[in-house]
């Protein structure tokens, strides 16, 4: 790991209060925290500041839960982000994504047109940082202008973090 967890003796009260947006009292602890947001650690005003971001695109995002998590897994798969990959692969399922669905994402083969749309999104945004008119049109289907532009955030958003994790080296094994 190339950047490591935060040693439990370094955690302060600041540290603490930069997961406030996101974990519960109980986590915000190097034991609690989990891999990611233990190497977060080691930069607390960064990660309270990204975090509320992230509190934003995760739970309050005008995207459906199920749209939102399909982006967030084609991005961790062209990033090949295996931490993100394995976290919301998870909370794709809650979300009402099948096995099929989410083990389609990977080839761009969703059953679903909708679904072929968002992942074509994703690598549009992922590939170009813009969308074409055609992309744009086509997610106006379903999307109103608000949930395009979280559509466009989320994608944003989550290859950060997937860049920030794939550069650090947070990975699925360093989970405790």
């Amino acid at each position: 790991m190339r950047l490591p967890p935060l040693p439990a003796d370094r955690w302060d009260d600041r540290t603490r209060a930069a997961f406030g947006r996101l974990l519960p009292m109980a986590r915000r602890n190097p034991e609690g925290a989990g891999p990611a947001m233990s190497v977060l650690a080691n930069h607390p005003d960064l990660t309270e500041a990204f975090l509320g971001f992230s509190v934003y695109l995760l739970f309050q995002s005008s995207l459906p839960a199920r749209i939102r998590e399909l982006a967030i897994l084609r991005v961790a798969h062209q990033t090949n982000c295996a931490y993100e990959w394995k976290h919301h692969a998870g909370f794709a399922a809650t979300a009402g994504l099948t096995a099929a669905d989410i083990a389609a994402v990977q080839n761009g083969t969703a059953a679903a047109e909708f679904d072929r749309v968002v992942i074509a999104a994703a690598d549009e945004l992922l590939e170009k940082s813009t969308l074409s008119d055609h992309t744009w049109t086509a997610l106006s289907e379903q999307l109103s202008d608000r949930q395009r532009m979280d559509l466009v955030f989320t994608v944003g958003g989550y290859s950060l973090l997937a860049m920030a994790f794939n550069t650090f080296g947070v990975t699925p094994e360093h989970e405790r």
